[in-house]
């Protein structure tokens, strides 16, 4: 007797399945330089690195780091070299040189392996769980390079009762007041002020961008101090609804931030911008030092010669930065938070 034939909807699932996987499988890899960067809370670059790039680096590693770090191994306990290390200072992955660990939560743990009770930020370190030996614990791995370095219990003192076990050959120290390299250091931001019209769009499309921190919705430009959203929209105050972008200059330009505002609105609408109307919603760049008026000024001038306006006049201003007001909280990641549509265009794709 032949089998049975499968229900023909099942059939159909199962070619669109099939078709699905298919793409899946065959589809282009998302370019490593194309990923979003991401900083921790205390403002250091944890970006995934490439993996060609870690290969790069392991590569010069020393035999035993390189065991521990790429291979996952263990080091004798009372062998390492900051097993019973106490002077002040940080400690780094010796991979890639994100601050893991500081002198001021390391203590003396009895097992013969540096112990901490916590990371310098949570952030730098991931957790993975580990079931290898025959064993279940966690794995601590590097955020930046994915470098193994040890393993947490629940044995640890106070506050946390944590006790992040490593390996001292997954670590470089770095003296208290030493100078660190640049691997080794927080991202030292800029900010820069946009408005163009309701900022709940401004915010959400300038939160995508490549190297950019944070943007935060909030007034601008008026005359008085810490207005609420009524006061501003009652067109009294003389405030612009307004975005403020903090970025990293190594990741993107201010050049960069420029093209993608004037991408996300029409800056020849006097006082309104699409649907919404009034002088909160005025088009303006408010710069903090002389190098971003003149970048400003000269994209604005670029911008008339192209003739993208169709020969419409940009009124856009561009004034020195006063307060920065932050609005309600409400207003923070609107669109984020609620799904809502905007008509401000992507500037990214």
């Amino acid at each position: 007797m032949g089998a049975r034939k499968p229900p023909w909807w099942r059939a159909v699932w199962l070619g669109i399945g099939m078709l699905c996987v298919g793409m899946f499988l065959s589809g282009p890899e998302v370019p490593m330089n194309r990923i979003k960067p991401r900083y921790s809370r205390s403002l250091y670059d944890i970006t995934p690195l490439p993996p060609e790039q870690v290969r790069e680096l392991a590569a010069r590693l020393d035999e035993e780091s390189y065991r521990v770090t790429q291979r996952a191994g263990t080091e004798p306990p009372f062998c390492g070299r900051f097993w019973n290390h106490k002077e002040p200072g940080i400690y780094v992955c010796v991979v890639c040189g994100l601050p893991l660990y500081s002198s001021a939560h390391k203590y003396d743990s009895g097992t013969g392996w540096p112990s901490f009770f916590q990371p310098i930020d949570p952030e730098h370190v991931v957790r993975r769980p580990d079931l290898s030996y025959g064993m279940v614990r966690t794995e601590l791995c590097c955020a930046r390079c994915g470098a193994h370095l040890g393993h947490v219990f629940e044995d640890g003192p106070p506050p946390t009762g944590e006790r992040h076990c490593l390996n001292s050959a997954a670590l470089r120290f770095y003296p208290e007041g030493a100078e660190l390299p640049p691997e080794s250091r927080p991202v030292e931001p800029e900010v820069a002020y946009f408005a163009g019209g309701c900022f709940w769009g401004i915010e959400y499309y300038f939160q995508q961008g490549p190297g950019v921190i944070d943007a935060i919705a909030g007034y601008m430009q008026g005359h008085v101090e810490n207005p609420t959203y009524e006061q501003v929209c009652s067109g009294t105050t003389g405030h612009a609804e307004t975005v403020k972008v903090i970025y990293d200059p190594r990741r993107i330009s201010y050049r960069q931030l420029l093209e993608a505002f004037f991408r996300m609105h029409d800056p020849t609408q006097l006082n309104r911008q699409g649907p919404d109307i009034g002088e909160q919603y005025r088009s303006g760049i408010w710069y903090v030092n002389e190098e971003q008026r003149r970048q400003a000024l000269e994209y604005i001038a670029e911008l008339e010669r192209s003739g993208r306006y169709g020969g419409r006049r940009i009124v856009t201003q561009v004034e020195p930065a006063k307060v920065f007001y932050p609005a309600e909280d409400y207003h923070q990641d609107y669109i984020a938070r609620t799904g809502r549509p905007c008509h401000v265009a992507n500037p990214w794709e």
